[in-house]
């Protein structure tokens, strides 16, 4: 049965995305057209959502409504960030706080975040530390400054490994990479393919490093990579959109990532959701439905059996690898969110999409959004 499986979200935003949050007008508006026509083109006239509407700085009380209130998620893991084409990094470090103090049960930690090729980012890391206690540290490959675009690899003994060395002095031992995706049309040269992270899986096994959104592209080299190193995992941030819009898509790819290390890569698969770019409902119910395609199946496995993904599999996915990697109790975790603001009885709908939201009128439900068959 699917309807007791716990879902934690590894990734969640509340982005800002304002236009006078914008630091780099050109990388920062090429990151909010793509999320904006994602969000608008969801496959479904009750999830998609308008431009005019999304557009906005998001707080942590509406990322927590459209997470918690408005699908099955049961707890989840804010990350803030230091993508500096925006101001604030465009997920602040402050609303990270904020989401720890406001909803402790629902979000059960958060990640830090940095740029190792900003000045001060030792200190600004022990900050962090000290006010979040955070799970992981959560870093991007390029940085955006006044003198432009610089880019740094986890293999670099200079930059990369400095870091790690003191996160690692501070309790964090789980670096997740944001990866695949490049920002914007600049160059980065190579910075988002994941080459990089053999060298620190390699050179820093006592830590653990998450490729977010592995898959989305470079797919081979990512799957020999989670093959190869026991500390390497694999964030679903972005896949979670092809599986609910394109779900063969979605079997191909993952698939591909199961090719080379077999069943065993599995266990090294993480949900995220990076919420809200696309609604949260949709693509769990099509992760939990998925199947992968017996025609596709039966080409896969290099040298180990991949077999058809199960339940348990799922359950791993979406909850119990998480909660392994950061020593979470899932029992005491289901107990903490029992009876809270967003408990619902059994047997009980959730609630329209997007009419949680505190800044979404009537007027503008009425116009902008179809209404929600039950079901």
């Amino acid at each position: 049965m699917a309807d007791d499986i716990f879902i934690v979200d590894s990734l969640v935003h509340a982005l800002n995305w304002d236009p006078s949050n914008w630091a780099d007008i050109v990388a920062a508006r090429a990151s909010v057209q793509a999320a904006t026509y994602t969000a608008a083109h969801q496959g479904s006239a009750e999830y998609d959502f308008p431009a005019e509407l999304f557009v906005r700085n998001w707080t942590v009380e509406d990322s927590a409504n459209l997470l918690f209130g408005e699908s099955t998620t049961a707890v989840g893991v804010f990350n803030p960030q230091p993508l500096f084409v925006f101001k604030d990094g465009q997920t602040s470090v402050e609303k990270a706080g904020e989401a720890i103090k406001k909803y402790p049960s629902r979000f059960i930690g958060t990640y830090a975040a940095i740029d190792p090729l900003r000045e001060g980012w030792r200190t600004y890391l022990k900050e962090q530390v000290d006010e979040l206690s955070p799970l992981g540290l959560k870093l991007y490959p390029a940085s955006w400054q006044d003198r432009g675009v610089r880019t740094w690899g986890l293999n670099d003994p200079k930059v990369a490994f400095p870091v790690f060395e003191y996160a690692g002095e501070l309790g964090i031992r789980n670096i997740a990479i944001h990866k695949a995706l490049p920002i914007g049309p600049m160059e980065y040269r190579g910075a988002f393919g994941p080459g990089d992270v053999e060298g620190a899986a390699a050179h820093f096994p006592e830590l653990d490093f998450e490729i977010v959104h592995g898959g989305m592209s470079f797919v081979e080299e990512t799957a020999w990579l989670v093959a190869k190193f026991p500390n390497i995992y694999i964030n679903l941030e972005n896949m979670h959109i092809v599986v609910a819009r394109r779900p063969r898509t979605f079997a191909r790819i993952m698939l591909a990532l199961l090719h080379v290390g077999g069943n065993e890569v599995y266990n090294r698969i993480i949900w995220g959701t990076g919420t809200f770019q696309f609604h949260p409902r949709p693509t769990i119910e099509a992760m939990l439905d998925f199947t992968f395609p017996e025609d596709l199946l039966e080409d896969t496995g290099l040298y180990h059996p991949v077999d058809q993904i199960t339940m348990e599999n799922k359950r791993d996915i979406m909850g119990r690898t998480f909660a392994r990697r950061h020593n979470l109790d899932i029992d005491a975790l289901r107990q903490g969110i029992a009876g809270d603001e967003f408990s619902r009885p059994d047997g009980q709908e959730l609630p329209a999409p997007y009419s949680t939201l505190s800044w979404i009128s009537p007027a503008d439900r009425a116009k902008y959004f179809a209404s929600r068959v039950a079901r």
